[in-house]
């Protein structure tokens, strides 16, 4: 279980710039930045030990897109902050190329659902530290490819059978909360903590400082940080409040 509490501020790159969607809909999109490289060096230097980057081209397309500036980003961050990266990343050959790039940690999502055993031989080869699986959910079942497709997967029977193969942590958000600012799904997070015993991410929906009150109150449940975005662009608060929130 969960012993500190972690904030990732939030980069999703699609066409080489910073931007947000309206729960997942590529249609609705808002550009905060053409540069997800210095948006991460300013979020570090802000005192961020974990930067959240998204392909959201990579995503739609499946297979990385936006490889280069995610693996510059970790390069320049190497040794004040760590990168982890998701989207899009459905082969062995994409997970290799970020983790032997200085990134972290490599978020694998949809691939879970399509690939079982490609996820599986990753959890196998690189452990649960260095993949981290992604469950995007609609209404407690999984979403897949950049939230456009269903699946008729519940998002607790998956992460169950995922620990039996090594995974140790899980991204969990609410596709119905996310960029909505409508406050995160805390109990269905909490939840898939309890029932895996592992470490979950809360993702989607964060608007307040209150928020990332309540869902550090509740690491004692698994959930080990908040991923947040649209609330920074905007403005809601700063990173630094959310830090000295979350460590007081």
């Amino acid at each position: 279980m969960a012993a500190t509490f972690t904030v990732y501020p939030a980069i999703d790159i699609r066409g080489g710039n910073c931007v947000r969607l309206l729960q997942g809909d590529y249609n609705k999109e808002t550009v905060y930045g053409d540069s997800p490289l210095e948006m991460a060096k300013e979020f570090s230097k802000k005192g961020a030990e974990w930067i959240h980057m998204v392909d959201l081209d990579g995503a739609k397309q499946g297979e990385p897109v936006n490889h280069e500036v995610v693996v510059q980003t970790a390069k320049e961050l190497a040794g004040k902050g760590k990168v982890q990266i998701g989207g899009g990343i459905r082969t062995k050959e994409s997970v290799e190329k970020y983790l032997s790039g200085g990134v972290s940690r490599v978020i694998l999502g949809s691939a879970a659902i399509s690939d079982p055993e490609f996820v599986k031989e990753m959890l196998a080869i690189y452990g649960g530290m260095k993949i981290v699986i992604g469950i995007d959910a609609r209404d407690g079942y999984v979403a897949t490819h950049g939230w456009l497709e269903n699946s008729s997967v519940k998002a607790e029977e998956l992460a169950r059978e995922l620990v039996n193969y090594g995974a140790e942590t899980f991204i969990m958000t609410d596709i119905a909360r996310d960029g909505m600012l409508s406050g995160p799904n805390v109990e269905a997070i909490a939840e898939l903590g309890r029932v895996t015993g592992k470490e979950v991410i809360a993702s989607g929906g964060v608007s307040e400082l209150a928020d990332l009150q309540e869902l550090s109150r509740r690491s004692g449940e698994g959930i080990s940080g908040a991923i947040v975005g649209k609330a920074l662009y905007t403005g809601r608060f700063t990173l630094e409040e959310a830090l000295r929130e979350v460590s007081s």
